[in-house]
């Protein structure tokens, strides 16, 4: 079972999530899944093809049914009720915008379903059209927009009902990468003036860091952890979140004793709670956390090395490192543009690097 309520400061509990299952046929989609959402928080769904994500935001929405499990949205249960009667508004990765209808008309389209006066839809419509930066575009049809525009229409649409929950659904996958950046923080622009509580799906974890209150990382229908993004990046809970957010050396070593691993040679200072002595692990540390400055021969966990491989990607370098003492895994570390030209550092140079206890993390090998 994955239960998760950590997190939301001062704020209530919005949307509780509790043992939620999603079956298709015998394969188990979503695994009693349990998260609580708290009042205005953009929240990201985050994780691999397969992993459940758009699953579980579909059965917030009632676009898929759970198969067991109970969702409550502001103290309602809403488990069952179809999509009509929840209240969300939802921006998917297609736009599913009506082509041959207006921007002025795509975006009151709920308003005018729900019989509000034509006076009221059009101050409604002008008002959310200056909200995501298209003022002048009411008349115009999508096809006459570029894929960004479409998106902050769709966008304008979803929030037209004035819901207490928005539902974004990859909305950015489809846009080039200029869009997709300046899009982000524009979404996050609108939803902090807003406070408005936000669900967001993607696999793209640069966008969950620059979006996300908190991201709920998913694998195999499971949440592996629940967490600000820094939490997430710096203390990854399981060997998953640590390979699939961001970039991750994973170095074989054993435990020598309480709080000592031993790698290439060297025993080195670490935390290894909860780990039992003398079995192998998986010693974890970000390639920015490699240490090369200010080192004497008093620096705890310090390493000879021998770099072996230089890649120039534009305000650093990245290096495959080599452990010189002993045989021992590589080791990738990011050197900035200064330091390369001040230590004058090429391929095939010597030199010692630290591995800092607080930027390791320690893992049972499988």
């Amino acid at each position: 079972m994955s239960t998760i309520t950590t997190g939301g400061g001062n704020a209530a509990p919005y949307l509780q999530i509790e043992r939620l299952t999603k079956l298709f046929g015998n394969f188990a989609a979503l695994k009693e899944v349990s998260l609580t959402i708290y009042q205005g928080e953009f929240v990201c769904f985050l994780g691999p093809s397969g992993c459940g994500k758009t699953t579980l935001l579909r059965a917030i929405a009632g676009l898929d049914i759970q198969t067991s499990g109970r969702i409550e949205q502001g103290g309602r249960d809403i488990s069952r009720l179809p999509p009509s009667e929840r209240d969300f508004g939802i921006v998917f990765q297609s736009y599913a915008l009506f082509p041959n209808l207006s921007v002025n008309d795509n975006v009151g389209y709920g308003l005018r379903s729900r019989g509000m006066k034509r006076a009221d839809i059009d101050a409604r419509v002008k008002e959310l059209l200056e909200l995501v930066g298209l003022p002048d575009s009411g008349a115009k049809y999508p096809a006459q927009l570029s894929g960004g525009q479409q998106q902050r229409v769709a966008l304008a649409r979803a929030l037209a009902t004035s819901p207490g929950l928005l539902l974004l659904d990859e909305p950015l996958s489809a846009l080039d990468a200029r869009v997709r950046v300046r899009l982000r923080h524009e979404i996050r622009s609108v939803q902090r003036r807003l406070g408005l509580t936000t669900i967001m799906v993607t696999h793209d974890q640069e966008e969950a860091l620059t979006m996300a209150d908190r991201i709920v990382v998913m694998n195999h229908g499971v949440i592996e952890q629940v967490g600000a993004p820094s939490e997430i990046y710096r203390a990854p809970a399981t060997p998953f979140v640590a390979d699939f957010v961001g970039t991750m050396n994973f170095l074989t070593g054993s435990l020598a004793g309480p709080g000592i691993v031993r790698f290439a040679g060297l025993n080195l200072t670490c935390p290894t709670d909860g780990l039992a002595a003398n079995r192998n692990v998986r010693l974890c540390i970000r390639p920015e956390d490699v240490a090369v400055r200010n080192l004497d021969a008093t620096t705890p966990n310090l390493l000879p090395v021998e770099i072996r491989s230089l890649d120039f990607l534009g305000s650093f370098c990245r290096a495959v490192l080599k452990p010189t003492a002993e045989s021992g895994d590589e080791i990738v570390a990011d050197f900035s543009i200064n330091l390369m030209r001040d230590l004058r550092l090429e391929v095939g140079k010597r030199l010692s690097v630290a591995l800092p206890a607080d930027r390791l993390r320690v893992f049972a090998a499988a």
